[in-house]
């Protein structure tokens, strides 16, 4: 229970930015403390193995960003803090590798999920939550108003109310789970958590159907219930009206109408990718890029400050972050980790892959390319991003034997 209770409380605090890191700090020094005691099993804990792999992919792409990289303090900074990251994976390995432990951490994490999602819900009809008042931006929820990624972890965080709903109530469940989800994401205006809902919802679609006719009828289904959704958020909501009638100039086609529904974002994939040609093997070392991009931008780039002389905080694409600061060996170390991790689930057992699956889906919400991500190296939404990873090796490393 106390092992459940720290990775638990990183989910909990998440909403209050670097609070979060005193759980994932005391699970790293636990981790430790049980690497040292359990020295014995760690070479044959498939858990621990998987983790260590993926880590080494994730930190060693940062490593060798670091002798040349742009603004060499930040970047070396980054290096030693990610190192937490493997004492925690490590922890949760060992400290839940009982198959037992796993339904009640994956109904605690859809609960507090739930609670975030009735908090939102409070904050759509009355203006107000836990976090405080609404902004004329976006529904903030319990993260606030000086903090707006509601949406974004709703969504990636949707897999697990899913599988909570889905083992209670089947079929029912789902429809449940999508209907009370949808309405907090979409209001909550971020485009990549709305990608990132659908696409976890057809997952679940499908996994749930199996079969071409009954899969079409129930995503026609959820794309009607979408679509209503979309209606009466499009009606009752001026900032959710703005961003799509933002995001349907697209439609235009021209490059300037690309460029404003994507919220000036191809100005900021067009310099990335000029940081990765100017340097192809190790990048400009991470959290470099706001430092590097003045060198790098077109003249006339609303993002760069004179001032200051920096500019975008990072790439706003999970691919062109790795290849601008961390170059081409970084993007081959994070397809190895992403080929090791799939290895993982293609040749785990029904039961283990029951257990992974909340994190697995909420990874590959995460990170899939075809859409704006925020950057996997900074502190907060790395955190996140290893957390889940944390889990997923967990999970897929626990003993089966126990799962009765």
């Amino acid at each position: 229970m106390w092992a459940l209770g720290i990775v638990l409380g990183v989910l909990v605090l998440l909403p209050l930015g670097r609070a979060s890191e005193a759980p994932l700090v005391i699970g790293a020094a636990a981790g430790l403390v049980l690497a040292w005691r359990e020295r014995a099993v760690l070479r044959t804990h498939a858990g621990v193995r998987l983790a260590v792999i993926m880590f080494g992919c994730y930190w060693l792409a940062a490593l060798s960003s670091a002798p040349g990289a742009v603004a060499p303090e930040k970047t070396w900074g980054t290096v030693g803090v990610l190192l937490r990251f493997l004492p925690f994976a490590v922890f949760v390995a060992i400290a839940l590798r009982r198959a037992g432990a796993w339904p009640r951490l994956t109904a605690a994490c859809a609960t507090l999920v739930v609670l975030w999602l009735l908090d939102a819900w409070v904050q759509i009809l009355t203006g107000w939550s836990l976090g405080g008042a609404e902004t004329a931006d976006r529904l903030s929820g319990v993260f606030g108003s000086g903090n707006l990624k509601l949406g974004p972890v709703l969504a990636v965080l949707s897999p697990f109310v899913f599988v909570a709903a889905r083992a209670r109530w089947g079929w029912r469940g789902l429809a449940i789970a999508f209907v009370f989800q949808l309405m907090p994401i979409l209001f909550a205006g971020s485009r990549s958590a709305w990608i990132m809902f659908a696409l976890v919802s057809i997952a679940f679609v499908w996994m749930q159907t199996r079969t071409p006719l009954r899969f079409a009828a129930w995503t026609l289904a959820a794309a009607a219930a979408g679509l209503l959704g979309i209606a009466v958020a499009w009606q009752h909501s001026g900032r959710f009206d703005l961003r799509l009638d933002r995001t349907l100039l697209a439609l235009q086609g021209s490059e300037q109408a690309l460029d404003t529904a994507a919220a000036g974002r191809l100005r900021i994939w067009h310099t990335a990718l000029a940081m990765g040609v100017a340097h192809p093997v190790t990048g400009v070392g991470v959290r470099g890029f706001r430092y590097a991009y003045p060198q790098y931008a077109q003249p006339g780039d609303a993002f760069v400050d004179a001032r200051t002389d920096e500019g975008a905080y990072h790439a706003h694409q999970i691919l062109l972050e790795v290849l601008s600061e961390t170059g081409g060996i970084g993007l081959g170390l994070w397809i190895l980790g992403a080929i090791c991790a799939i290895r993982a689930w293609r040749h785990a057992s029904v039961a283990t892959r029951a257990r992974a699956l909340a994190p697995a889906l909420a990874l590959v919400a995460m990170t899939f390319p075809l859409n704006t991500h925020l950057a996997f190296y900074s502190a907060w939404w790395g955190l996140l991003f290893w957390w889940l990873l944390a889990l997923y090796g967990a999970a897929l490393g626990a003993d089966d034997a126990d799962a009765a």
